[in-house]
């Protein structure tokens, strides 16, 4: 099975290095929903993308294509460094702030280890082609989100006309642009072992049960876990609130996002804009100095 290149160019790891000692919990002045909101991303990528990184790893051997296995292997290793990075500011929220986000990350751990793992429910079938399929898949509509939310992020001006910490800044948009350029990878994979349209409507349906969930619960885990003990207010107000001062994507934005993933047509080619996430990469402070290999701080 033959497909057009996933990427229109050869996807590099780059090995970038945040220094997070002058950057605060509430890194998002006066916002601390959307900070908290945002800070869920932490909570759930470290797991989630070496996830990523161990499905794909799996599948390799089994990819046919020479530019589709190219392509997988950029995105591991873009991944693998997002996950570590996503995982420095946890270390930081621990070690200079007293937050031990273990009681929540450790379920998040058993999420993809045992539940999307190689047993599910006790099951042995994680080297199965059905299985494999299903793991793509599931990777396939999380990467969706991802792009639309590094699209995002790229053109969140609320975000620095709040006054956002700057490394916690460029940590989201230098992620935010590599979701951008490597969008079409993990539909293209998920298409080329064989996914289904059906398959496609299934996967996205539970990941965004499974999303919303996560994040619900994630933000009140990290607004009880903050030293300041911000006021809790109800949800959905609070999310609307915060996207009218575009410090988050609008719900209905975020839901139309989802609905264009059914489209029987729907290319991941279509999300995002190439050209300005490799501008943002070009430009951007961490990637800057990882290639004089040192760490960007405030």
């Amino acid at each position: 099975m033959s497909h057009a290149p996933a990427s229109p160019h050869a996807l590099e790891p780059r090995h970038v290095k945040f220094d997070w000692r002058d950057t605060p919990v509430q890194w998002l002045p006066g916002d601390p929903f959307a900070n908290h909101t945002i800070n869920v991303l932490h909570l759930l990528f470290p797991a989630g993308e070496m996830w990523f990184c161990r499905v794909y790893n799996k599948v390799l051997p089994l990819i046919t294509d020479p530019q589709v296995h190219a392509d997988a292997k950029g995105f591991m290793r873009q991944e693998a460094i997002h996950a570590r990075s996503h995982e420095g500011v946890l270390k930081h929220y621990h070690g200079a702030h007293g937050i031990d986000t273990r009681p929540f990350t450790d379920q998040i751990d058993h999420l993809f280890k045992h539940v999307l793992g190689e047993a599910p429910f006790g099951w042995k079938i994680g080297h199965t082609r059905f299985w494999i399929r299903q793991q793509l898949g599931t990777i396939a509509a999380l990467e969706h989100f991802f792009g639309y939310l590094g699209h995002w992020v790229l053109n969140a001006k609320g975000l620095d006309e709040a006054g956002a910490d700057p490394v916690m800044l460029d940590l989201l948009r230098w992620h935010g642009a590599e979701e951008v350029e490597h969008r079409m990878v993990a539909h293209t994979l998920f298409k080329h072992m064989g996914g289904t349209y059906l398959e496609r409507v299934l996967h996205m349906l539970l990941v965004m049960g499974l999303l919303l969930h996560l994040i619900h619960r994630g933000n009140r885990f990290m607004m009880r876990a903050d030293p300041q003990r911000p006021r809790l207010r109800g949800f959905l107000g609070s999310w609307r609130a915060s996207a009218r001062g575009g410090r988050l994507p609008a719900l209905g934005h975020v839901i139309a996002a989802a609905a264009r993933y059914f489209a029987p047509r729907f290319t991941p080619g279509d999300e995002g804009d190439t050209e300005q996430a490799l501008a943002y990469l070009a430009s951007s402070p961490a990637a800057s100095a990882a290639q004089h290999g040192g760490a960007f701080r405030r």
